[in-house]
Order: structure tokens, then sequence, then C-alpha cells
């Protein structure tokens, strides 16, 4: 499916507010995209369509789950606000007709996940820094994203697993496996 159909479907999906920040995920994927020497078109395709389930309510998004047998942990079946992810790739996969690659991008863009491929770092670190976010960090993660892709992912691995651990919330187990992966792969 091309771009702008894409497009129309999530703008028809979502709040004025979260239509915005598909747009600047979308346009940050890109740039990333050109940086790192992946797919623009993939890469923009999975921005945008990165948050279509994400104000699905709490019942909408069990019912979803259940009706196409998506399997959920005990982490989501609590933090039901994580399952938008998982959703996400399987309606990308069927309506918009993404590869598993595409929809595994999705999947990880909320937790991390181990063996995250290019575009599945891209559009996490694009959800990140996208222009309607206004981390503090963000200069400093800038700097991360040019010595390369794996210190940008750990970096915001790190900064949501202390968040969680802040917020005395639990932690999604990929989002731990994502980065002890991660620190595997660097070493």
């Amino acid at each position: 499916m091309k771009l702008e159909e894409i497009q129309k479907i999530v703008k028809s999906q979502l709040s004025e507010k979260r239509y915005n920040h598909s747009i600047s995920v979308m346009e940050r994927a890109k740039e990333l995209a050109l940086k790192y020497e992946a797919d623009v078109e993939i890469s923009a395709k999975i921005g945008m369509a990165h948050d279509i389930a994400k104000e699905m309510t709490e019942e909408e998004k069990l019912k979803y789950v259940k009706e196409n047998n998506i399997e959920i942990d005990e982490t989501e079946k609590v933090n039901t606000g994580l399952l938008h992810a998982k959703i996400g790739k399987d309606i990308s996969i069927k309506k918009f007709g993404f590869t598993e690659s595409m929809g595994q991008a999705i999947e990880n863009h909320t937790t991390g996940n181990k063996d995250m491929d290019i575009y599945s770092k891209i559009l996490f670190i694009a959800d990140r820094t996208s222009k309607d976010r206004n981390f503090e960090d963000l200069e400093y993660l800038n700097e991360l994203i040019d010595k390369g892709i794996d210190e940008a992912v750990l970096y915001i691995l790190d900064k949501k697993i202390k968040l969680q651990i802040e917020k005395r919330a639990s932690i999604h187990i990929n989002g731990i496996i994502a980065r002890n992966n991660l620190l595997e792969e660097m070493k």
C-alpha cells in the first residue's frame, strides 16, 4: 500500500495530536534511514503506522488480541497500553501489506526486543527523537545517533528502564532482553 493511503487510514484512526506525532515520527524515520543507509520508504511507512492502535480503549485492545489470536504476556495484561505495539503490527501486516520485518519494527517500538533489525532500531529512535518530543537530553541523544545506531538504542533502553524503576512500575522483559543482547553485540 502506498504511503499516502496509509496516512489517510492512520489519520482516520487517531486524534489530531497523535496523528501529528505519527507525521513527526515518519519524518524522523526518513532522516534516520538516510543516515543509516536503510530504505527511506519502508522507514516512512513504519513511522506513519507505528501508533495506529494507540488510541484504542483497553477493552478494544483486549478484544482485538483475543479475536486475532495475539499472544500476550502477564505484563501486557496488566499494562494494556503496551498492546498497541502488537496490535499495530497485526493491523499493518493485514491491512497495509507490511512485511514481517516492518511489522516487527512496530511491535518493537515500545519495549525493544532482542535481534532488532535496522528498521526496528530506526523506529525505536525516531519515536523518541521526533520533533514533537521535547526531552531535555535530545542534544546528547543526537550525539549518540552520530556515534552509531546501537549507542542510541542502548541509551534509550536505559532511560526507559530507569523511568519504570523511578515510577515503581513493571518493566517489560523484552526491554531487558534487548538491552542485554545489544550489550553482547557491542562487545
